[in-house]
């Protein structure tokens, strides 16, 4: 590992050309560049995959609403100091940047009348919110203030709030373990001395007690001050390359939203009941994801998020069209693949080094003219040339596996 201060996402971000901090755009909002932006969209769509698998449905809402929905929510009341300032269209008509997805959500969900044989309902969106936060603590990736969230909200009767849990920290450890992270640790956050909290004690010892149920087995620290002014939730905790903590995945339970928007569902007894609402996020922001992945790996992403998985590098310009053709099956086979003949060889194998491209393919008169690429890995490993169609399966089996390394275990 190299010192904190060379590893730091900031400079990484700025060398591999991941995105971009422009005074123009706004202090807190990023601009993702072709290589961040290809990075996160492969991130995106694996967890969307994940979350369809486990029975979650995905929706879109805007990313800002009338003044009344964040008055309803409790967000103006308790959390209005984090909130962009309420645009006036008119004397009646105020809008807000919404600081969270979870009131557009519990709009999904009294979209229509409810039967408890729905229930789990796991609505699922990667959306944007916004936070006003100072200029003084904004930095990089990790502190902004347009957050994109993997966010999620399951509707659930009282009695089946254990086995969500369980299912959600069993996600979230398939969705870490695919992308590299390495968590340090599992907090209970609670309530503290002299916050503004809503709710009644029961609410909370209730809530508290199931998540207490759901963590038995596991070692956590309780957290005193920590939870969000809804409710307790379970937080996993991560640490940078500076030795910061920070939370990277998290799950909370809210007793109070469904009793703000009047949330019911029908019971087997033909009555209405009111459901728990779990807030839930498998990795957290996009941007404080990145933040943390762009540190652990050093800029080397896992092959299947790398920006570019493949380069080849043909030894001159006789091999240009048999580098052309590869590259078309390459892309046709879903890889994400350049061509590099500007320069030298080795000039240009040293610089697909720097931007920590996985694989490169060398392309010489013999490989051209046999159909066969000599591949090496990123680090410098040399393999013997074999058949192009089996470099490109190689490469390909394990981007579909997602696999951390670039070559299959024996």
């Amino acid at each position: 590992m190299q010192e904190p201060d060379m590893i730091d996402h900031r400079r990484l971000g700025r060398e591999l050309d991941l995105f971009v901090s422009d005074p123009l755009a706004g202090a807190g909002l990023p601009i993702w560049l072709p290589a961040g932006a290809a990075a996160r969209h492969a991130v995106e769509e694996y967890v969307r995959e994940l979350e369809r698998r486990s029975g979650h449905q995905h929706v879109y809402s805007p990313p800002l609403g009338k003044r009344e929905l964040f008055e309803l929510s409790g967000h103006l009341g308790y959390f209005a100091d984090d909130m962009f300032p309420p645009m006036r269209l008119s004397a009646d008509d105020e809008f807000v940047l919404r600081p969270a997805l979870c009131p557009h959500h519990a709009l999904v969900f009294r979209a229509r009348g409810r039967s408890y044989r729905e229930l789990p309902l796991r609505i699922a969106e990667l959306g944007g919110m916004y936070r006003s936060e100072r200029s003084g603590v904004l930095g990089g990736l990790s502190r902004v203030r347009a957050i994109s969230l993997n966010d999620a909200h399951t509707f659930c009767a009282p009695q089946q709030v254990g086995a969500e849990v369980a299912e959600i920290l069993g996600l979230i450890r398939v969705a870490h373990a695919a992308l590299g992270v390495r968590p340090a640790g599992f907090r209970l956050s609670l309530r503290g001395p002299g916050e503004k909290y809503v709710g009644d004690d029961a609410q909370w010892a209730r809530a508290e007690d199931l998540l207490r149920a759901a963590l038995a087995g596991m070692a956590y620290v309780e957290a005193p001050g920590e939870a969000a002014f809804y409710g307790p939730k379970i937080d996993i905790q991560i640490v940078d390359a500076a030795g910061r903590e920070s939370t990277i995945s998290t799950i909370q339970l809210d007793f109070d939203k469904p009793e703000r928007f009047d949330l019911s569902y029908t019971g087997a007894d033909g009555s209405r009941h009111r459901p728990v609402m779990l807030h839930r996020s498998l990795v957290g922001s996009m941007e404080r994801l990145f933040a943390y992945l762009i540190e652990v790996h050093e800029g080397a992403f896992p092959a299947w998020y790398a920006p570019v998985q493949l380069v080849l590098l043909p030894v001159d310009d006789g091999q240009a069209d048999a580098a052309a053709d590869l590259a078309r099956r390459a892309a046709d086979a879903g890889l994400r693949v350049e061509v590099d003949a500007a320069g030298s060889l080795g000039a240009r194998i040293r610089d697909a080094a720097r931007r920590r491209v996985p694989y490169l393919g060398v392309l010489g008169a013999r490989e051209a003219a046999d159909g066969r690429l000599a591949l090496r890995l990123r680090g410098g490993r040399a393999l013997d040339p074999m058949p192009a169609e089996a470099a490109l399966a190689l490469i390909g089996g394990q981007v579909a596996a997602r696999a951390t390394d670039l070559l299959p275990s024996d």
